[in-house]
């Protein structure tokens, strides 16, 4: 595929990103593979599998799409979209054990939550490796003999990241509300959008600015603002109606009329664009997340140091001592209840809890997926 070609996929496919967008599955390869080359496994989300394309040009590597129902592979795990089933299906029916001479298949690393080490080489005899959070560091990871460092395990929301998201909120939303004006108020369309577009990219490209202020949830948070309560959506509420109120006394055309329409609907894009603003970036949680309240416990004595939850976490909680082989959780802080280390962890040495000592288990976070809003209600 051309520069131009994928720059395009890559525009085009941000914009519609909420939705899913499938492509072929099966065996693809990359160069001119042989029976050492390795192999890679992700879903078949169309935007994802065009960027492992893109990343391996230049290696020989057999690229395996299994079924993840055209959702990321992030989503498709935690919603029970990408699950061992779909990896073993994959790996068995791609032909891909016909055309290589080993049994090691390189996994995106945010499949963790659901896609369990164990079932793939007890069932598939497959071998798992974890590889980076980002498409980009697989050129890396793969000079450094597929060991990964800090930052291709971190999941982390660069501007590139902010931007991309707030187009794939602002789409979908322009999309509805031009057309909803165009039955009423046809002459205010492109204000409307432009109002749309400016209020999600602030919403997003601002997100340092305030990230740290934010609580979404559990005892150990002590910000100022929480999402539950409206104090981020009413600053930037307050903040718009100032720059409507300078913008009409400015060009001299100030009326209430005006500010209390575009004021109502700033409003109301407002609470959308941050209805789950949490949830909406890698490095928080979501706000309807039914773990949220609960903390990950690790049971240091059932604790070997096997290692698995430094390699999979995305936001760097764990530090393993590999001479004492024992974890710790040394970020807990930083946890996005993810429940990724506990899928793993081959000796169930960690779980979530909640204060007064409630606990989900291991095996329950293993065999239910979160529901839309969620919640671990729907078994696999």
């Amino acid at each position: 595929m051309s520069l131009l070609k994928y720059l395009f996929f890559n525009f085009f496919e941000m914009l519609i990103r909420m939705f899913p967008l499938p492509c072929r599955m099966g065996l693809v390869e990359i160069g001119h593979p042989g029976r050492n080359s390795p192999v890679f496994l992700t879903g078949n989300y169309h935007l994802t599998v065009q960027r492992v394309k893109r990343a391996l040009r230049g290696w020989d590597a057999h690229l395996v799409v299994a079924n993840s129902r055209g959702i990321n592979v992030w989503c498709a795990a935690a919603g029970g979209h990408f699950s061992n089933h779909d990896v073993i299906s994959a790996l068995k029916t791609s032909g891909v054990e016909d055309v290589v001479g080993h049994r090691n298949v390189i996994l995106p690393q945010l499949a963790a939550s659901m896609v369990e080490t164990k079932a793939i080489s007890q069932r598939a005899g497959w071998k798992v490796i974890w590889g980076p959070v980002y498409a980009k560091d697989i050129p890396d990871f793969l000079k450094e003999d597929h060991r990964k460092n800090m930052r291709m395990r971190e999941a982390q929301f660069p501007l590139i990241q902010r931007i991309e998201m707030a187009g794939a909120w602002a789409f979908p939303m322009s999309v509805m509300i031009a057309l909803l004006f165009l039955l009423f108020w046809p002459d205010a369309v492109l204000e409307s959008i432009l109002f749309v577009w400016g209020l999600a990219v602030l919403i997003f490209a601002a997100f340092p600015l305030y990230h740290k202020k934010l609580r979404t949830g559990g005892r150990a948070d002590s910000a100022v603002f929480d999402f539950g309560r409206g104090g981020l959506q009413l600053i930037l509420w307050l903040g718009v109606l100032s720059g409507l109120f300078l913008y009409s006394t400015t060009v001299g055309d100030f009326s209430w009329r005006f500010l209390l329409f575009w004021g109502i609907f700033s409003l109301a894009v407002i609470l959308v664009l941050s209805f789950d603003l949490g949830g909406s970036t890698p490095v928080l949680l979501s706000s309807f997340l039914e773990e949220r309240r609960l903390q990950v416990a690790l049971d240091t004595g059932k604790c070997r140091g096997a290692g698995f939850c430094e390699d999979i976490c995305p936001r760097s909680c764990f530090i393993v001592d590999r001479i004492g082989r024992k974890a710790s959780l040394s970020h807990k802080d930083r946890c996005i209840r993810c429940g990724a280390c506990i899928v793993q962890c081959p000796f169930d040495a960690l779980c979530f809890e909640s204060g007064n000592g409630m606990k989900i288990l291991p095996e329950h976070i293993r065999t239910h997926k979160l529901g839309l809003l969620g919640k671990r209600d729907v078994s696999l």
